[in-house]
């Protein structure tokens, strides 16, 4: 499956409560398109984007993954230097005449790469390379990068498209989710510990969330407050969703935002009150 991204305004306007609501969205669609064989029956060009520091990613796997996709693509291969280089790299990408961008890593990675191709007509193909691979699961994308690369490869240069939505926070697109407070503060704990993540997996995110628990918010009063929908409420952490579920405990989806999917064309806000480690 591959996606193309055009911007559309449509303003975000809140959320109320502890409970899920939906709101109108600063909407991109990923818009249905595919890519076209160049003429002559040259093969279609396709940028590799691969986040060389993801979980599950090695030069070893890249090289395979390169090397069976070249059977059916030309492949140009760019390892990731540093924060955001995938939206550089893509942005450029879809002024470079290429027919497909592969994102290759964590879900971070997909992020960044569809920062830089909204407003661009050049689809997006992911390969899973995180630990939790959300956006994979939410697009029915194979969790086994052999398995995903054998799917991309069986598509050739008649790629299935879904239309789905992003969600904007200041000049920045999300795919799926996005959090203030103690949501926030438990992805940078884990973010900061890569052979953590890499070792650890869901457990490394469930040990983040004890210890911003034990720091930072254990007794103390609620550090946020949302203006929505006529009313004012505070908590310790707000999520916002286009898509459901939140995350993934290994095989378990951990849902915060039921009732909202990634084309409705809805966000969804969660505030949470408090938090504490019985919680």
């Amino acid at each position: 499956m591959a996606v193309t991204l055009v911007a559309r305004h449509s303003p975000v306007t809140g959320t109320d409560t502890t409970s899920p609501t939906h709101v109108s969205p600063e909407r991109s669609d990923l818009s249905a398109g595919e890519p076209v064989p160049r003429e002559g029956g040259s093969k279609p060009r396709i940028l590799l984007i691969v986040n060389p520091m993801a979980t599950t990613v090695s030069h070893r796997l890249k090289n395979l993954v390169v090397y069976a996709l070249r059977g059916r693509y030309h492949v140009d291969a760019v390892e990731t230097e540093s924060r955001n280089h995938a939206t550089a790299l893509t942005r450029d990408a879809a002024t470079d005449s290429y027919d497909l961008v592969v994102a290759f890593g964590g879900d971070g990675t997909v992020n960044e790469a569809a920062n830089g191709l909204v407003s661009s007509s050049t689809p997006l193909a992911i390969l899973p390379g995180g630990s939790t691979n959300v956006v994979c699961r939410l697009l029915g994308i194979p969790t086994d990068v052999v398995d995903a690369t054998e799917r991309l490869i069986s598509f050739g240069d008649r790629l299935p498209t879904r239309s789905i939505d992003l969600g904007r926070v200041g000049d920045r697109y999300f795919v799926s989710s996005s959090g203030v407070g103690l949501d926030a503060e438990i992805t940078r704990w884990v973010d900061e510990r890569p052979p953590l993540k890499a070792r650890g997996g869901p457990l490394t995110y469930a040990y983040g969330a004890l210890t911003a628990l034990r720091r930072e918010y254990a007794g103390k009063p609620a550090r946020i407050a949302v203006e929505a929908g006529g009313q004012h409420v505070e908590g310790v952490t707000a999520v916002i969703q286009n898509s459901d579920p939140f995350t993934y405990f290994g095989s378990r989806p951990v849902r915060v935002c039921e009732d909202v999917a990634i084309d409705s064309g809805t966000l969804s806000m969660t505030v949470f009150r408090r938090a504490s480690q019985r919680d």
